[in-house]
C-alpha cells in the first residue's frame, strides 16, 4: 500500500503542485539529507502536507477525510486505546454498523490494523489524514471537565483547608505567607491546571474566574458566548487566585487594587499566552484570563469573512505607501485579528514596520512592537512620536484613543508612512465625526485616510446539523426595513451566490440545530465587515463636516455593502443563520 516515488512525481506534474525543476531539486536535497520526498516540498514550501496527502490518498485509493475541526464521541474514540493511538497515529472517528472507520498517517501499518480489528471485532475501513487532524482528535483523549472535576473535588478539595477565616477575608488582611504555601499546595495546582487545560480544549477566548458569597463560579467564552463551566467550593478561592498570581508574576499580598499580568504554557500540541486581570469584587477577586494562541496559522482575510468587492479594497488599499486605515468596532469584535491578519500579509523583507500597542497581543516575527506602558510616560502617543524616528514604512497603533494620537496619525500619513489603527465606533461612516471630534482637521482627514473598515463577530452554524427553513412575507417586510433587498440579491447574482432568477423567497435560510456536540448549534465565529472607501464625492463631504448618516448614504449609493447586509448574504450561503446577524447587529 505504500506509494511507488515515480508515481508520486508523476502524480505531482500532472496535477500542477510543483514543476519539473522544484522535484529535480527537492530529489537532490532528498537524497543528500536522507529525508523523504514530500517532507522536503512541504518544508520548502512547494506544496502544502494536506495536498500532499490528498494526493497520496488519491493513488491509492483510500479516501481522505479532514477531522481538524470534528469531536468524536468519546464511545467511539476509546474502541483504540489512547497510547496505541498516539504511538501508531491512529484514531477512530466513526461507527456505522459493524463498520469502524479510522484515520491515520500510515496506510501501510496493516499490522496496528489487524490488532484493532481482533480487539473491537469490527471491519476496519482505513482512511488517510493529517498530521493536524490527528493532533485534534489526540486531544479529545481527555475526561470530560465535570468528570475530571468530580475526581479532584472529591478526593482533594475537602483536604485543602481553608487557609483564613471569613473576617480576614472581610478585612482584607491576607497574610503573604499563607498565601504563598496556598499557591503551592497540590490540590490547587491540579485545579488551576485542569481548568485551563479545559479551556485550551474548548478553544475558550477567556476563562472567568468569580468569587460569589458562598461559591466560586467558573465560566469560559466560547465563540463569544459565556458559558458557566464549573461551580467550585468558596474555600479553595484564595489559593486558587494565589496560585494564578504566582504564574503571573503579580503581588500576592495586593487584594484592594487591580493587578494585570501574563503567563504562557508551551507543550508539544500547542503554546498560548494568557493575558491575567485581577480586579477587587465584594466577595474577593475576580480573574479574567485572555487565552491568545502564539505561533497558530496564519489566518487571511478570506477566512474573517472578507469576500467580494471588500477584499479587492482591502488589499488595493494596504498596498499604497501612505495613508491611513481604520478599523472600527466595539469592544471583542475582532479588531485586533484583522490589523494582524493585514500585518501579516504586508510583512515582507523589504519593508519596516513598528507598531505601538496596548497590549501586544500577538508576537510576530520582524515586525518591532512597543507595549504602552503610562506608568512611565509611555502612551500610544508618545510612542509613535518615538516611532517616527525609527525609519518606519508601516506602522500600527493600537488605537487612536485621544486628540493627540489622532493627530500623530493623520501627520504620519501624511509624511509617507502607511499607518493602520483602530477606532472605538459603531459604523464606518461614524469614524469621521469622531475624528472631527478629536480635533482633527477636517481637510487632512479627507487627505489621508484611505479607507475605514467595520465590523461585528457572528457565530457560525455547526456545519453537520442545521435546519432549513424560507422566509416567509411577512418576515421579508421586517427585514426590508433594515435591509435593501433588491441590492442584497443583485450582489449575490453578481457573485454567484444564488442562480440569476432567484428572489428572496427562493433563497434558503438556516437555523441552528442543537446535538450533544454541539449544545447550541453554533461552531466558531466569523467577522460581518462594511467598508467605506473615500472616494473624491466623500472627501468633499469630509471637509463640509458631513453627518455620518450622509456619508453612509452617499457610501452605499457607491456600492458599499452594510454589515447588516453582509450579514444576510452569509445567512444565505449558509455560514450563520439571520438571528445570529440581528443579534450581532442590533445596537
Amino acid at each position: 500500500m505504500k506509494v511507488d516515488p515515480s508515481q508520486l512525481k508523476a502524480f505531482l506534474l500532472d496535477s500542477s503542485l510543483a514543476n519539473k525543476s522544484q522535484l529535480e531539486k527537492a530529489e537532490k536535497e532528498a537524497q543528500k539529507s536522507g529525508q523523504r520526498l514530500e517532507d522536503i516540498l512541504v518544508k520548502s514550501g512547494v506544496a502544502k502536507e494536506e495536498e500532499l496527502t490528498k494526493l497520496k490518498a488519491y493513488i491509492l485509493g483510500i479516501p481522505f477525510v479532514n477531522l481538524e475541526d470534528e469531536k468524536i464521541a468519546p464511545e467511539i474514540l476509546q474502541i483504540i486505546p489512547e497510547p496505541i493511538a498516539r504511538k501508531q497515529n491512529i484514531v477512530a472517528f466513526r461507527k456505522n454498523g459493524r463498520n469502524l472507520e479510522v484515520a491515520m498517517l500510515d496506510p501501510d501499518d496493516l499490522q496496528t490494523i489487524e490488532f484493532i480489528r481482533k480487539k473491537a471485532n469490527l471491519k476496519i475501513l482505513p482512511r488517510l489524514t493529517s498530521a493536524a487532524s490527528i493532533k485534534n482528535i489526540l486531544r479529545q483523549y481527555q475526561k470530560s471537565l465535570k468528570a475530571e472535576f468530580g475526581e479532584i473535588i472529591g478526593k482533594e478539595a475537602s483536604d485543602i483547608m481553608p487557609i483564613v477565616t471569613e473576617s480576614a477575608v472581610q478585612s482584607e488582611d491576607l497574610p503573604k505567607e499563607e498565601l504563598e504555601k496556598a499557591a503551592q499546595d497540590l490540590p490547587v495546582i491540579k485545579i488551576v491546571d485542569t481548568l485551563v487545560k479545559h479551556a485550551i480544549l474548548q478553544k475558550a477566548s477567556d476563562i472567568h474566574i468569580e468569587p460569589m458569597e458562598k461559591e466560586l463560579i467558573v465560566r469560559y467564552r466560547v465563540d463569544g458566548i459565556l458559558h458557566e463551566t464549573m461551580t467550585l467550593p468558596k474555600q479553595i478561592a484564595p489559593g486558587v487566585v494565589a496560585r494564578i498570581k504566582v504564574l503571573s508574576n503579580l503581588k500576592l499580598d495586593e487584594h484592594r487594587l487591580p493587578q494585570d499580568g501574563r503567563f504562557k504554557i508551551e507543550t508539544n500540541e500547542y503554546k498560548i499566552s494568557f493575558r491575567v486581570s485581577i480586579l477587587p469584587v465584594f466577595d474577593g477577586e475576580k480573574v479574567v484570563m485572555r487565552l491568545l494562541p502564539e505561533g497558530s496559522k496564519g489566518l487571511s482575510l478570506e477566512k474573517l469573512g472578507f469576500w467580494g468587492r471588500d477584499l479587492e479594497i482591502i488589499h488595493r488599499q494596504i498596498n499604497k505607501p501612505t495613508g491611513l486605515i481604520l478599523v472600527t468596532g466595539p469592544t471583542g469584535c475582532g479588531k485586533t485579528t484583522t490589523l494582524y491578519t493585514l500585518m501579516d500579509i504586508l510583512n515582507t523583507p523589504d519593508v519596516n514596520i513598528s507598531t505601538v500597542e496596548d497590549p501586544i497581543e500577538y508576537r510576530m516575527p520582524r515586525i518591532n512592537q512597543t507595549q504602552v506602558s503610562p506608568k512611565i510616560g509611555l502612551t500610544f502617543a508618545s510612542g509613535l512620536r518615538s516611532l517616527l524616528r525609527q525609519d518606519p514604512d508601516i506602522i500600527m497603533v493600537g488605537e487612536i484613543r485621544d486628540n493627540e494620537t489622532a493627530s500623530l496619525a493623520i501627520n504620519a500619513s501624511l509624511t509617507g508612512h502607511l499607518v493602520l489603527s483602530t477606532l472605538h465606533t459603531n459604523s464606518a461612516a461614524g469614524s469621521l465625526p469622531r475624528l472631527i471630534d478629536m480635533k482633527a482637521e477636517p481637510f487632512l482627514i479627507a487627505s489621508t485616510i484611505n479607507c475605514i473598515e467595520a465590523q461585528r463577530l457572528v457565530r457560525c452554524l455547526n456545519p453537520e446539523s442545521k435546519e432549513k427553513y424560507r422566509l416567509d412575507k411577512a418576515e421579508m417586510e421586517e427585514l426590508s426595513k433594515q435591509i435593501n433587498l433588491e441590492k442584497v440579491l443583485e450582489a449575490m447574482k453578481r457573485e454567484k451566490i444564488i442562480p440569476k432568477d432567484d428572489k428572496i423567497e427562493d433563497i434558503d435560510f438556516f437555523r441552528p440545530k442543537p446535538t450533544p456536540d454541539c449544545p447550541d448549534g453554533y461552531k466558531d465565529r466569523i467577522g460581518i465587515h462594511e467598508i467605506v472607501e473615500i472616494t473624491e464625492t466623500l472627501k468633499e463631504m469630509i471637509v463640509k463636516q458631513a453627518t455620518s448618516d450622509q456619508i453612509e448614504k452617499q457610501a452605499r449609493s457607491e456600492g458599499m455593502i452594510t454589515m447588516l447586509e453582509d450579514g444576510f448574504i452569509k445567512a444565505a450561503k449558509g455560514i450563520t443563520s439571520l438571528e445570529e446577524v440581528l443579534r450581532a447587529t442590533s445596537e
